[in-house]
């Protein structure tokens, strides 16, 4: 870029992460495919309309792995070697082999005691607060839940949760392009707890996914050891802050639309179609993970340059009016509902069910459960965590 078009790019700043809606509206109208400049002072490339995303996400030509960045400075965290073989980091074949090693452990035997073990945290997460009459739906709420699914799925049991918790809020506190060393090393103290974790399933393995990923690796390796240890890291990564930030964003979209409350509240069998709506509405993920073409490429008639980084919009596509009449409003009835805030195509979000199910059952138990659950301060005043890929609220006070 030269100078000139480097002041004319956006810049995805604090008040981007806080709201990106209004930036997203303007693109897409006037420039669908742009560069923009990124806070740590990377450039990419944004894309914003719904068609020109869903094609992108299938797009063989766009490849996720950060070999194929053309320069250095892509703005991702440098990973350490032992995370490198990740699914978000995987073009096929490897992603496809590794992709149907985790898919087929998310069973529907899995699914169900997954279940009846969120269901029962989230009804004793709620007991905490209700005598109360206030929280932080965030911190009390909406981290523990999800957390514990992925200790459960881990196999993480006893007083190792609470230093697994440290090191994962850490990772997720601060951006990597604001406090790299911490996050740095965060992801290091939880490299270390997954090997040593894996040992212990090896020796003693139980009924969980870690050890069923374990056995494929040790029984016929179909999974190197990178990988899998990469495997238990996608866990938390996909499952923890996506999963936080649903609930959260959920909640807040229904509290600021009453009357679409109301309507869940009278009709408590639109939940599954209402969790669909809120992801739709608030997207957890701001953008997909970063592509990077193989070859020069064309989106929305837009050339770009091989090894350039590309982010596909979620949050934009899903309120494009093109695709979705009244896509800035709120309707927990919409039926015709493909979004995209869980991803499309090959590198579609595995744990999609896992992921719907937590929605269906934390939003309905808390709607339940509080009949007059109200936000204890102005949305405006509201803190959003500071990410670009990432949309989740910081904090969401209540009272009930």
């Amino acid at each position: 870029m030269d100078s000139r078009t480097e002041q004319q790019a956006p810049v995805l700043d604090a008040a981007f992460m806080a709201d990106p809606f209004d930036l997203y509206d303007r693109l897409r109208d006037a420039a669908p495919v742009c560069e923009v400049r990124l806070p740590g002072g990377a450039r990419a490339w944004l894309v914003t309309r719904y068609a020109d995303v869903r094609a992108a996400l299938t797009d063989p030509r766009l490849s996720m792995d950060s070999r194929n960045a053309g320069h250095k400075r892509w703005g991702g965290l440098p990973l350490p070697r032992e995370l490198r073989a990740n699914l978000f980091n995987m073009d096929a074949p490897d992603h496809t082999r590794v992709r149907g090693l985790i898919a087929h452990a998310f069973g529907r035997r899995r699914m169900e005691d997954l279940q009846t073990a969120i269901e029962g945290e989230a009804d004793r997460l709620l007991d905490a607060m209700a005598a109360r009459g206030r929280a932080d739906l965030i911190a009390e709420f909406a981290v523990p839940l999800p957390f514990m699914v992925i200790c459960d799925l881990l196999g993480v049991t006893g007083g190792d949760r609470a230093g697994f918790r440290h090191w994962a809020d850490e990772m997720f506190a601060g951006e990597a392009y604001a406090q790299p060393e911490r996050v740095r090393d965060a992801v290091g103290s939880i490299v270390g707890f997954l090997q040593e974790l894996i040992a212990d399933k090896r020796a003693r393995p139980g009924d969980d996914l870690l050890s069923d990923l374990v056995r494929a690796r040790d029984g016929d390796g179909r999974l190197s050891e990178p990988e899998l240890t990469a495997l238990a890291f996608l866990v938390l990564l996909a499952g923890y802050e996506n999963s936080t930030n649903m609930i959260g964003n959920g909640v807040l979209a229904l509290l600021r639309h009453p009357g679409q409350l109301a309507k869940l509240r009278a009709r408590p069998d639109l939940i599954t179609t209402a969790v669909d709506e809120l992801l739709r509405y608030d997207s957890p993920a701001n953008v997909a993970l970063r592509r990077f073409p193989l070859v020069p490429v064309e989106i929305g008639g837009v050339p770009i340059p091989a090894g350039e980084q590309v982010l596909l919009s979620f949050a934009s596509a899903n309120r494009d009016p093109a695709r979705f009449p009244g896509a800035a409003d709120l309707d927990v009835e919409r039926a015709d509902n493909p979004h995209v805030a869980l991803g499309h195509g090959p590198h579609y979000c595995v744990g999609a069910p896992l992921a719907r199910l937590e929605g269906r059952i934390a939003i309905g138990k808390l709607l339940d459960r509080f009949p007059r659950l109200a936000l204890a301060v102005p949305a405006a005043s509201l803190n959003w965590r500071p990410s670009v890929r990432n949309h989740g609220l910081a904090e969401l006070p209540v009272v009930f």
